[in-house]
């Protein structure tokens, strides 16, 4: 068991949802990153299971992918608390384009919300009696943040750095760079006093000197041929649905993958429009081999 000091509680969320880290103190309650849009109920009950009588005072949001906001619509209706976002993320959030928000690019959906401030890299917080410096982790998305306690040596790293890799790097399939900034987030933890990660995904780990051998040595890999970056971030996209919807038939599947910008993005980096139907059927086949993620039967596909 990870020690952790008890104004922390860390709920570990499976897929869909990014992990849910509540910073309690005698005055209030904030909660960084609020899981996935279907699982909000999931999300609300941990929280009100926690709290009590007590409000949720404030949402922090490290970025603004589905899995780490799609509870904030719900949150802030029971709870009527504030939210802090990225900053660079305010005019989208104000305007509420999902496709600068990444939604409708990706499939997924997540209700409106609003927020009451924002946050950058340089910033101070206080929450759950203890310091938090907001840092910079652009790489998986060129917004996200993290939150470092130096006095506990805690670093809330969000899709930057989990115990085994890291997330998607979505820039590179738009033809941005994002390896080069991954490489350097990787490279800004490596000098922080880091005791306990508690990453967007997974348990907490205290292993973090082998965590980041294993991201750098992603990162080269990745970077050694950028098509691999755009065949995981498919994957990672079809199971996301799949597990989200349960059974899809291929043509619907297909379809979406016409639709949804990010994935049509990285399907393009792989094969011609014209392979697509082969690309998806061999990628799926790849996902339900050896007990893998998903089932075939006939055209319809499922999650197990």
């Amino acid at each position: 068991m990870i020690a952790l000091p008890a104004s922390v509680r860390v709920f570990e969320r499976g897929w869909l949802s990014s992990n849910n880290v509540l910073l309690l103190d005698d005055a209030s309650a904030a909660l960084v990153d609020t899981g996935y849009a279907t699982h909000a109920p999931q999300t609300l009950a941990l929280i009100r299971q926690t709290l009590g009588a007590r409000p949720l005072d404030l949402i922090v949001n490290t970025h603004l992918h589905s899995d780490h906001c799609g509870g904030n619509a719900l949150l802030q209706e029971t709870y009527s608390c504030r939210t802090v976002i990225p900053a660079s993320e305010g005019p989208a959030v104000r305007d509420w384009d999902e496709a600068r928000l990444t939604f409708r690019a990706t499939g997924q959906p997540c209700e409106r919300f609003t927020f009451t401030g924002t946050i950058e890299p340089g910033m101070d917080l206080r929450l759950g009696a203890l310091d938090w410096q907001v840092l910079g982790a652009p790489g998986h998305d060129p917004h996200s943040l993290m939150l470092y306690c130096a006095d506990e040596c805690i670093l809330i790293s969000a899709d930057a750095l989990w115990e085994n890799g890291f997330g998607v790097i979505f820039p590179e399939l738009e033809g941005e760079s994002g390896f080069a900034e991954e490489q350097a987030v990787l490279e800004a933890i490596a000098q922080l006093d880091v005791r306990v990660v508690i990453p967007g995904h997974g348990a907490p780990f205290t292993n973090v000197g082998a965590a980041l051998e294993r991201a750098f040595s992603r990162v080269a890999w990745l970077r050694a041929d950028p098509a691999r970056n755009a065949k995981n971030a498919l994957k990672v996209l079809i199971v996301f649905k799949l597990l989200d919807v349960r059974a899809m038939t291929f043509d619907a599947l297909l379809r979406m993958l016409d639709d949804a910008a990010v994935m049509r993005a990285a399907a393009s980096m792989l094969k011609p429009r014209s392979e697509w139907p082969a690309l998806l059927a061999s990628i799926v086949q790849e996902l339900a081999a050896k007990n893998g993620p998903l089932e075939v039967e006939g055209s319809r596909i499922s999650a197990r």
